[in-house]
């Protein structure tokens, strides 16, 4: 069992395949997310990454969390999360997760709090059919009706669906397909619409419904923070020290 990732949710566009056909996607963004700590069986009783993603300023932070930001020795975060893993599949403290730890085709779960709405009906919140447009009825189309308390039982059950605050709730979205990736710039594309506002934080993990594809990379892609970075493959034109050719439309 692999980790998941942070990601903050960008907003959606659409790509199109090589027949024409259009595919609305959901663009996610990895801010810098880096594995703050590990949870042992010995002394958590179990087995887990702690994440951290996005900047946060050192004035807003506690003393507390500004120690233990610092004990990992990576920057500030603004969102943490824990993500259960096997024994084998730990990623060293300090080490960024790169986009590419999924692979293109394979399905994630996605989670994240959906927009808020305030407080709605009984027609918007639970989709009710409402009251008759006619025959007797006025002024109440939009209301729910009776709500079952008649001299027995003589009360309204708990958890009766009624109108009240909407939204803000944490919502998992299952099999939601990868589409595309962008290493260099940390997006993950993944098809349809995922839970919550734009610049909001979303958890992506594998999916639980369905087999992890083979070719995705365990315990994950990753890049140790005291790694150099890779520098780009020069062109023999360059190495000759030939001016470099001119591309179409340049």
């Amino acid at each position: 069992m692999r980790s998941g990732v942070i990601a903050q949710k960008v907003g959606m566009t659409r790509l199109f395949t090589e027949a024409g056909v259009h595919v609305p996607v959901t663009v996610l963004r990895l801010g810098h997310c880096q594995v703050i700590a590990h949870r042992s069986k010995d002394k958590n009783g179990y087995v887990a990454l702690q994440l951290g993603a996005g900047a946060r300023k050192v004035s807003r932070m506690s003393k507390a969390e500004r120690g233990h930001m610092a004990a990992s020795k990576v920057e500030p975060k603004r969102k943490l999360a824990e993500f259960r893993v096997s024994d084998d599949a730990l990623i060293p403290v300090g080490a960024e997760i790169t986009a590419d730890h999924f692979i293109v085709g394979q399905f994630v779960d996605v989670t994240g709090t959906s927009v808020g709405k305030g407080f709605a009906g009984g027609m918007k919140r639970w989709n009710f059919a409402g009251l008759r447009a006619s025959h007797g009825v006025s002024v109440s189309h939009r209301s729910i009706g009776s709500t079952g308390g008649r001299q027995d039982p003589g009360r309204t059950f708990k958890n009766k669906k009624m109108p009240g605050h909407m939204g803000v709730d944490r919502v998992t979205t299952l099999n939601v397909k990868v589409v595309q990736l962008d290493v260099a710039r940390g997006l993950i594309l993944v098809e349809g619409a995922v839970p919550g506002a734009k610049g909001g934080w979303i958890r992506v993990r594998d999916a639980v419904k369905r087999a992890l594809p083979k070719e995705a990379p365990k315990p994950g892609k990753f890049r140790l923070a005291d790694a150099p970075a890779e520098k780009p493959a020069e062109t023999p034109a360059a190495e000759a020290g030939a001016a470099p050719a001119k591309t179409e439309g340049a």
